[in-house]
């Protein structure tokens, strides 16, 4: 229960141990809190990951938090402090955590295709099924959780990116909107939700929906491990002026990774809110992070710090109080997150080139952190 034995542990510590905390401010984490209950009150409670903290565990916290109006800093850090133990997640190899960024990027798009809009977003299909353990073939590794189901029941691998880009989901009305670039659509997978603009200016949101079931393999990793791209310098831009670059070799690179991402489409009701994600509940800029779901539960805090990283604190290295709220497939570990920037062009700017090393602290409500003493 402990993470003994799965290559962590957990060690308590007291907040004045967190550093940055006492300069921190988590207001922004009310709201977050609010939505968690109400998604658990409505909806379900989340699934707990194997740490074993549940739901259950968090529930009267959230209530409390639903109930409270923090004036200050210290007010919120004093609604934590009361009701939460703060415990270092410690790997037993003695590597620190790793964080990374992303963002919701603002694509331009046409509802149909031209000479200059000609790469699909696409809906979900419906022969793509979800698997588990009762309809997944002994021939599919147990990372499938999607997959084809032919007409006569049986179940095989969908096809790949390279397969849809080159025209398998063409003539089924799955589009959602073209856009210009390749670039933009692959990134746009990568990162899980989009704003689409439109050329009169209106705009949508296009969340995730599910995913052609392949495993995802970077095409980052792929640039250095072929000496392309200094890994000193590998970021989201860096990848990107060097596809621009190479276009005589970026289809190869995408196709590199396998994985295709299907989307669903909403209004965009509310823009100063951040995409529903994972957790069921809008993600809250600079204060969301991805973490991996087979171990932690939604909706629980963790404080993030990481030495070096700058950029997103003006100056101060980055230390924060923050909401899981969402996961992904390259967030693996207990201590492994991917830090929502918020949306459009400056937060992808801040997003690309986030790649640090970090410290993580989980926060257990009081009653439950006794079963981790």
């Amino acid at each position: 229960m402990n993470g003994q034995g799965q290559g962590y542990r957990l060690e308590k510590l007291s907040f004045r141990d967190l550093p940055g905390w006492v300069d921190d401010d988590p207001r922004a984490l009310f709201p977050g809190l609010r939505d968690c209950l109400n998604h658990i009150r409505s909806v379900k409670p989340y699934r707990t990951g194997s740490l074993g903290i549940s739901s259950a565990d968090l529930l009267p916290a959230l209530e409390d938090a639903a109930a409270a109006d923090p004036g200050s800093a210290s007010e919120a850090r004093a609604f934590f402090e009361a009701r939460f133990t703060p415990f270092a997640i410690r790997k037993d190899d003695g590597t620190p955590g790793f964080v990374t960024a992303f963002y919701e990027p603002e694509v331009a798009v046409a509802a149909s295709p031209d000479g200059g809009y000609r790469f699909p977003f696409y809906r979900r299909p419906e022969d793509l099924v979800d698997l588990d353990e009762t309809n997944r073939p002994n021939t599919l590794d147990a990372s499938y959780a999607f997959a084809r189901r032919l007409e006569d029941g049986r179940i095989e691998p969908y096809a790949d990116r390279r397969a849809i880009d080159e025209g398998y989901l063409e003539g089924r009305g799955l589009e959602i909107a073209w856009a210009k670039s390749k670039a933009d659509v692959f990134f746009a997978h990568v990162q899980g939700a989009a704003r689409l603009v439109y050329p009169d200016g209106s705009m949508r949101r296009i969340t995730y929906a599910a995913k052609a079931g392949h495993p995802f393999s970077p095409i980052g990793k792929l640039l250095i491990d072929r000496g392309e791209i200094d890994p000193a310098k590998i970021s989201m831009q860096a990848i990107r002026a060097w596809l621009t670059a190479h276009p005589d070799q970026a289809d190869e690179v995408y196709w590199h990774n396998r994985s295709y991402i299907f989307f669903k489409e909403s209004d965009l009701t509310d823009p100063n809110l951040g995409p529903i994600a994972a957790a069921k509940v809008p993600l809250v800029p600079g204060r969301s992070l991805a973490v991996d779901r087979l171990i932690h539960t939604f909706g629980f805090p963790f404080f993030i710090h990481a030495p070096g990283l700058i950029h997103l604190d003006n100056g101060r290295d980055f230390a924060r109080l923050m909401l899981a709220l969402d996961t992904g497939t390259a967030i693996v570990g207990p201590a492994r997150g991917d830090i929502f920037t918020g949306w459009g062009p400056d937060a992808g700017e801040a997003a690309g080139t986030v790649r640090r090393e970090a410290h993580f602290t989980l926060l257990i409500p009081n009653q439950a952190a006794e079963r981790f003493l």
